[in-house]
């Protein structure tokens, strides 16, 4: 695998993600529609040529790679490599002007991810773990990326998307957790998972994700030295249930958790 080859792939490929997502943001233009016919799933304009944009770029640079992207799905490849796209992890997000939104992109093999970027088009803030990467650039200049080690349960700050998570089931057992933490706080999408990897805050817990909505901040937040699991300790980069943790003592404390009453002194 070409490494250098790689990251100049995904760099470009979330350059061009900004620029493209930028020129519709705020304005009037944005295309609005609802994939879902009983609920709403906001799609825009900018999500759509965002993803095909993408896409160009692997036709030209890697053509042998297979894709998953949110709005046009698989595409098959024969490199034994995929790239995962969320062309905006957040469209509810963007759609209400609100900065939290991001792009994801991944690289994942048999074994999961094994690289990927969250980027903030708006705020300017690119966070990039895998192949030996660890790193968050922005308007402040570059840092390390690395989670924090410190928090126990009672100190963490956990973070969600949605105050509803899930079922009814999940949102009980969500809210045994949040019962414990010092803080708990909603509504950030792709970039709770960069907060967790540069070391802000200490547990995210999600349900109902999707492969593209995790692919990414699986290889980040493991490049920084944390934990992503589903609730059950397995693999997460499927979607579904999400638990991401700073550390293997906060990671089985809200493990516990999440599995039932019983476990709630665990």
């Amino acid at each position: 695998m070409d490494k250098t080859e790689i990251f100049e792939t995904a760099a470009q490929m979330a350059d061009t993600a900004r620029s493209t997502t930028l020129a519709l943001f705020r304005s009037d233009g944005v295309g609005l529609s609802n994939k879902s016919a009983s609920g709403f799933d906001p799609v825009t304009k900018a999500d759509r040529d965002c993803e095909q944009a993408m896409r160009d770029i692997l036709a030209r640079r890697r053509p042998g790679d297979a894709i998953l992207g949110e709005e046009f799905g698989p595409s098959p490849g024969n490199s034994g490599l995929e790239w995962v796209l969320d062309p905006i992890d957040g469209t509810r997000a963007f759609i209400s002007g609100a900065p939290s939104w991001g792009v994801l992109i991944a690289l994942r093999d048999g074994s999961g991810p094994i690289y990927g970027i969250i980027d903030q088009p708006y705020i300017g803030e690119r966070f990039e773990g895998g192949l030996g990467r660890a790193v968050m650039t922005g308007p402040h200049g570059s840092r390390p990326l690395g989670v924090r080690r410190s928090a126990a349960l009672g100190e963490a700050i956990l973070l969600s998307t949605f105050p509803e998570i899930g079922t009814r089931a999940e949102a009980e057992a969500f809210g045994r957790v949040a019962s414990k933490v010092r803080l708990t706080r909603y509504g950030l999408d792709c970039y709770a998972y960069a907060l967790l990897a540069m070391g802000q805050v200490d547990l995210v817990i999600e349900a109902g994700l999707q492969a593209y909505d995790i692919a990414a901040p699986i290889a980040v937040i493991e490049a920084a030295g944390g934990i992503v699991t589903n609730w059950q300790g397995g693999r997460a980069d499927g979607g579904g249930q999400v638990l991401a943790a700073a550390t293997p003592d906060l990671h089985r404390a809200a493990m516990a958790l999440l599995a039932g009453p019983a476990n709630r002194d665990a």
